[in-house]
């Protein structure tokens, strides 16, 4: 039996805050730590007491040149499950945001949806 679990991911986004403002908002997560970072950047660790995403700004990132998909090491979507997908959907909606490739099969319901930094998520819910 494994004790190992996923504590956080890393991610470079253009602007910090509104990142984690809305990662707040739509995913009722709070904001466990911010300070500066490595190369005189700064982060915000948003997520819950046990996991969390660290979200990294260096003034302005380059964009991707390519898919996450056809890119070794790239980072192609952050899962996160929810109580309530259809109340999720609507926060995320109400941001501008255009969630699309809606799916139920098991074991659960989902969507995607892309921010401003052009990051993938997948929003779940299970039974």
């Amino acid at each position: 039996m494994s004790t190992a679990f996923l504590e956080h991911v890393n991610i470079t986004v253009a602007d910090p805050v509104k990142t984690a403002t809305n990662l707040c908002n739509w995913f009722g997560w709070h904001i466990r730590w911010q300070g500066p970072a490595i190369h005189d950047g700064m982060t915000y660790h948003v997520g819950s007491e046990t996991s969390y995403i660290a979200i990294y700004s260096l003034g302005t990132p380059k964009d991707r040149q390519e898919s996450s998909y056809t890119t070794r090491g790239g980072l192609n979507h952050i899962g996160v499950v929810v109580d309530d997908l259809d109340a999720t959907e609507e926060k995320i909606k109400a941001d501008g945001y255009a969630p699309c490739n809606h799916a139920d099969y098991e074991p659960g319901r989902r969507f995607y949806f892309r921010d401003e930094n052009d990051i993938e998520f997948e929003v779940v819910s299970y039974p």
